[in-house]
């Protein structure tokens, strides 16, 4: 579906960036992925020609300048953009091989969302909104919600369960939203800059929460931030600028 256009390229790619060692047990598999906004003549490259590994059980941050092209490329991996050229590979699915359905099926099942703003419904209690990938899928409500109460117990919202948003702290939101997350027990989360919205003792909190919770042995977990603060918290920091990567350094976390 993805309909990869291989025309001539209007720019050098640059050589390839040393990365996490290539392997079928990479949970993201990125080669040659470049992504064009407009038209051949006046568009804009947003990534241009970017090799990435991501294997499981860590995070990955991805970081770098605003424009360089991080939300880009995880909107990509997400299923959410598809690319002008290259190959996509995320959890052994080859994105070019799947169908609109298919992907959107895919991604339902095995992918998890935390953006920066939240993206809460004001109308549904916390509990409620942590609970709509279950409910979207079918299951029964009385039983999505007891696996979500759980699920809101480990991020330390379990005496907030029937509480709006609107009653909620900028970082008790973005703990929603990761609960909302991982309830359906992704094998790869994306967070699109977490802590942006948050100062920085929640941000801390947020960061310290995805390590706790969302890091496991089969889960992949990617987080676009330019926030130099939380850089510790990365098991592998992944450096982009005008829409390549320049180096993938390891992170002395504390």
């Amino acid at each position: 579906m993805l309909g990869l256009l291989r025309k001539q390229q209007r720019f050098t790619p640059a050589a390839p960036v040393a990365s996490h060692e290539a392997g079928p047990t990479a949970a993201v598999h990125c080669r040659g992925v470049t992504k064009r906004f407009g038209s051949a003549d006046s568009g804009t490259w947003a990534l241009r020609g970017v090799d990435l590994e991501v294997p499981p059980g860590q995070m990955t941050l991805l970081v770098g300048p605003s424009g360089c092209g991080k939300t880009t490329l995880i909107s990509i991996v997400a299923g959410l953009l598809e690319p002008t050229a290259g190959e996509v590979q995320v959890l052994g699915a080859e994105f070019a091989r799947l169908s609109g359905g298919s992907l959107v099926r895919f991604r339902g099942a095995n992918i998890g969302f935390v953006f920066q703003q939240y993206n809460l419904l004001p109308a549904l209690t916390a509990l409620e909104n942590a609970a709509v990938p279950l409910l979207i899928a079918g299951q029964v409500r009385r039983q999505a919600l007891a696996k979500t109460a759980a699920v809101m117990e480990a991020v330390g919202l379990g005496d907030k369960l029937h509480s709006l948003p609107s009653q909620l702290s900028g970082g008790q939101q973005q703990r929603v939203a990761i609960a909302r997350a991982l309830v359906h027990e992704p094998r790869l989360l994306v967070c699109d800059e977490p802590t942006a919205a948050l100062d920085a003792d929640s941000g801390r909190t947020v960061m310290e929460l995805l390590r706790r919770v969302a890091v496991q042995p089969g889960r992949a977990v990617i987080v676009v931030t330019h926030d130099s603060r939380v850089f510790s918290f990365g098991d592998a920091i992944v450096h982009m600028s005008d829409g390549r990567i320049d180096r993938i350094d390891g992170s002395p976390r504390v």
